[in-house]
């Protein structure tokens, strides 16, 4: 049997070292996980469970791109994270086995309608519209875990044309890659191909058409893009 029309291309991204693509599944976001940041957007920085949201896996945007300002926006901001690349399925995964399940890392931005979010949580209705856009998931190539240090302490910023806008440790997370990870597997059976945007620290702010993002953590592949 055919397809009615040709099916989309699977959104993936390199991997480092490797002539091989890590191909995307889903993209799920962790909230608030640095508590300066949580402080800045007006939450409670106390270690509550964690919450999660998601984006489209072809919201993926590959490294060194240039993407258009989103549309129904007047207040785009970036937000640099840790991504976390799964490769093995599994669910209710005890933290103490998280590690395993992740293949590897890399530098990701959370674009972010943030006008939308503002309206959406007054209304008490879905973040989907302020962050699940197209192009809302610029990300680096993924450093295999094999080949990474602990990243505990490594430092994690983003520069907006050449100014500094955030920067913190990994270890300043409020709940740790294989505490997200083991969380979110008690909502969704994790499948390789999925990735996990572990939260931002303090600094965000708005970008506009002629920026230039960079951003990085240490011991990964920076994460670049410009907005046309």
């Amino acid at each position: 049997m055919s397809y009615l029309f040709e099916p989309a291309a699977v959104p993936a991204l390199p991997v480092l070292g490797q002539d091989t693509l890590f191909p995307v599944h889903r993209i799920y976001c962790v909230g608030r996980n640095y508590a300066e940041h949580t402080k800045e957007m007006g939450g409670d920085p106390t270690r509550e469970a964690p919450f999660f949201f998601s984006k489209p896996a072809d919201a993926i945007v590959q490294n060194r791109s240039t993407i258009d300002y989103p549309a129904a926006t007047e207040n785009l901001h970036f937000e640099m994270e840790l991504v976390l690349a799964i490769g093995k399925k599994g669910k209710n995964i005890p933290v103490d086995a998280a590690p395993d399940f992740i293949l590897g890392y890399a530098s990701g931005v959370d674009l972010t309608r943030r006008d939308l979010q503002a309206a959406a949580k007054q209304k008490g209705r879905p973040w989907d519209c302020a962050k699940g856009f197209d192009q809302s998931a610029p990300c680096s190539a993924i450093r295999l875990k094999s080949e990474t240090n602990d990243l505990a302490s490594s430092k994690i910023w983003l520069d907006v044309n050449q100014s500094r806008k955030q920067e913190a440790r990994i270890s300043d997370m409020i709940w740790s890659p294989a505490e997200v990870t083991a969380h979110l597997s008690c909502f969704y059976e994790l499948v390789p191909g999925d990735l996990i945007f572990t939260g931002t620290p303090a600094g965000v702010g708005a970008i506009k058409s002629g920026d230039h993002i960079v951003g990085g953590i240490e011991g990964l592949e920076t994460v670049e893009l410009n907005i046309r």
